[in-house]
């Protein structure tokens, strides 16, 4: 038995994805026998919680996870049935109730398995180590104890969540005692570690620093948040300097981290990318879209559901482009289809199956098959965008998009708005609400007093409404010495100092082919001084300052910096593997495949939710930058969500287990 950390890499080859790279160590530093000790031939039983479940269906297919010889997936807390003629793959949190329950898995007379190979996703306490080196019975039927350091989902190619879904809501309350708040930072600190751990990168830390507004001024707790989170991923990258073998010891990459209230606007607006639009109008789960279909005995249409995700090239494609221009491509492709398609022309064609010659019919035959899932890809994609954009008409959407981005880009104020609402029928009373945080956040002395409660009138916006608009002030820097107040007036206190991040000026260079196309994330900008070393020192500190030479003198607007390039992938297991890395049948494969040789990564970590529009540039800013840009957050947010969690933010919630650092 051995007690080893994460496997070894090697430099060189190709650049490999974020996402790739999980993949791979999922499958083949810890399911592949050659690589984990167990058996070859023998069929294996894989043993999860409910966090790493997620994990593994998020980097994986359960068909590669059944090539790599495991029969079955069990839940370790729930009631098992003894399999002692089958070894075990435990991929476990550390703590103290999964530790005791595999211990009590593998000991006494009769076992539940003949073996057991454990791999943890996080560094494991040495109370837990002890506590299993303890149990002798248990001990012997150890094949392995290792640190896999992989404790996060990859939601996208460039991105990934440390799985915190409260933890907006526990880190910007209005609750004195900070207790749950530091459990919540000491989580994401632990997950966005083993990231860099999985991927062996060390990274330059940066940070938003805190802003007093004058010398007596105290710094509130939820403005230090990015420098607590910042201080935690710094002690744990000490760690794992320490005791990963081959762990970088000097700087490979740059990480940014942030939180919500870098950016109050973008979980707001009216984002118009095909993805955005997807989550913001059709009430996803995740990547999870249900629509319906007719049923095949002719009865009730039936529910049916699809994950829009890398393994779909059309959504892959259409993903980052206007709602407008993704409708326009469809419409041309499912036009294309039908024209090539020989099983498309006879189906669309008027003839009578009389009239089909047996050579044609031969020929629709064998397309039958392949035209068959083509379609019903293309189709869904019709359907969707056909839907989005009935949504945009019956919502007037339209109108109420250009008054947003009008308004962000300063060709808008208060004025516009009120004629606005006097005018519009149409939009909902969720349009409404966004419309008002996003003046709020913009021009906050526009919401103090009678102007912010005639403003809520106007909107006819509802109790929990006005609390949303209110606990904006949650994101931004507050006076300690102000209150609440307790009166039926308007509560609402911004910043004493005009919020100009809230601003956006047109980006220079950059033509906007479609309308409602203007507004970008604060992170975009954020990233392009970080790539050119132009981020103020004063508001974005460094734990580990790098030399005035790491940045390029180059006047290249994607000048990155002249250092060598980051650690480059693990080679196990690639005569497994296709040419990119990937089994032959897989799309996201393919779509991984534009994956070369790149500068070093940059990782953005924004806590308290990202948004869509935040993974969009980090996907464009990849290309542009030739650097791959991986955003990560403690989970994503669509406007819905963000709506939900502003009207929660200071209710009583019961800390979820899986926030606490046990």
């Amino acid at each position: 038995m051995s007690f080893s950390d994460s496997g070894s890499y090697s430099n060189g080859g190709d650049h490999k994805s974020f996402r790739q790279i999980t993949r791979e160590r999922l499958l083949y530093e810890m399911l592949m026998p050659d690589k984990n000790g167990t058996s070859k031939s023998a069929w294996k039983v894989l043993v999860v919680d409910k966090f790493t479940v997620k994990i593994l269906s998020s980097a994986c297919r359960m068909s590669e996870i059944t090539q790599q010889g495991i029969s079955l997936v069990e839940n370790i807390t729930k009631q098992r049935q003894p399999m002692t003629s089958f070894e075990a793959i435990y991929f476990i949190q550390p703590t103290e109730s999964n530790v005791n329950a595999f211990l009590s898995d593998m000991t006494g007379k009769s076992p539940l398995y003949k073996k057991a190979f454990v791999f943890f996703s996080s560094p494991v306490s040495r109370s837990l180590v002890t506590l299993i080196r303890k149990d002798v019975r248990a001990m012997k039927r150890i094949g392995a104890l290792k640190e896999m350091n992989l404790e996060y989902i990859s939601m996208d190619i460039q991105g990934f969540v440390t799985n915190n879904e409260n933890a907006l809501e526990d880190l910007y309350s209005d609750e004195e005692n900070h207790q749950r708040a530091d459990a919540c930072l000491n989580v994401v600190a632990k997950r966005i570690a083993t990231v860099l751990a999985s991927l062996k990168e060390y990274p330059f830390v940066r940070y938003r620093g805190a802003k007093a507004l004058d010398a007596t001024t105290m710094t509130t707790y939820r403005e230090l948040i990015p420098t607590k989170l910042a201080a935690s991923v710094w002690n744990c990258l000490a760690r794992y300097k320490q005791t990963i073998e081959d762990f970088p010891q000097t700087e490979t990459c740059e990480l940014l981290i942030l939180d919500r209230s870098i950016d109050q606007i973008a979980p707001l607006i009216h984002e118009w990318t095909y993805d955005a639009m997807c989550h913001d109008l059709l009430k996803m789960e995740g990547n999870k879209y249900t629509y319906e279909v007719p049923s095949n005995s002719g009865g009730n249409p039936e529910n049916k559901e699809v994950l829009l995700d890398e393994e779909d090239p059309i959504w892959v494609e259409l993903r980052d482009v206007h709602i407008a221009d993704a409708s326009e491509r469809l419409h041309e492709k499912m036009t294309n289809f039908i024209s090539k398609n020989k099983a498309a022309q006879m189906k669309h064609s008027s003839k009578d199956f009389g009239d089909i010659s047996s050579k044609d019919l031969k020929k629709m035959v064998n397309a039958l098959p392949q035209y068959s899932e083509q379609i019903d890809k293309l189709s869904l994609h019709v359907e969707i965008a056909r839907t989005i954009n009935r949504t945009i008409m019956e919502q007037g959407l339209r109108e109420l998009g250009k008054l947003e981005q009008n308004l962000v880009f300063g060709d808008a104020g208060r004025k516009d708005v009120i004629k606005f609402l006097s005018t519009n029928n149409v939009i909902n009373q969720e349009s409404k609400l966004r419309l008002m945080m996003i003046l709020a956040a913009i021009y906050p002395k526009k919401f103090e007093g009678e102007k912010g409660r005639k403003m809520m009138e106007l909107a006819k916006l509802s109790g929990d409404d006005v609390v949303a608009v209110n606990n904006l002030r949650l994101l931004g820097p507050v006076h300690t010495e102000s209150k609440r107040s307790t009166t039926g007036s308007f509560p609402l206190k911004f910043d004493v100092l005009k919020k100009k991040r809230a601003a956006r000026k047109d980006r220079v260079g950059e033509t906007q082919t479609w309308q409602l196309s203007r507004f970008y994330p604060i992170v975009e900008e954020l990233v392009e001084k970080l790539n050119k070393g132009h981020l103020p020192k004063q508001d974005y500190p460094c734990m580990n300052e790098p030399k005035p030479t790491f940045y390029s003198a180059s006047p290249s607007p994607s000048a990155s910096p002249v250092l060598p390039h980051s650690r480059r992938t693990p080679t196990w297991a690639r005569r497994h593997l296709s040419d990119d890395g990937y089994f032959s049948d897989s799309v996201l494969g393919r779509a991984s495949s534009g994956f070369k040789r790149k500068g070093q990564r940059i990782f953005v970590f924004i806590v308290g939710g990202a948004t869509r529009s935040e993974l969009r540039v980090c996907h464009k800013l990849t290309e542009k930058l030739d650097r791959e840009v991986i955003l990560g957050s403690s989970s994503f947010l669509d406007p819905q969500t963000f709506l939900t969690k502003m009207k929660q933010i200071n209710e009583e919630e019961e800390i979820s287990l899986d926030d606490i650092d046990i």
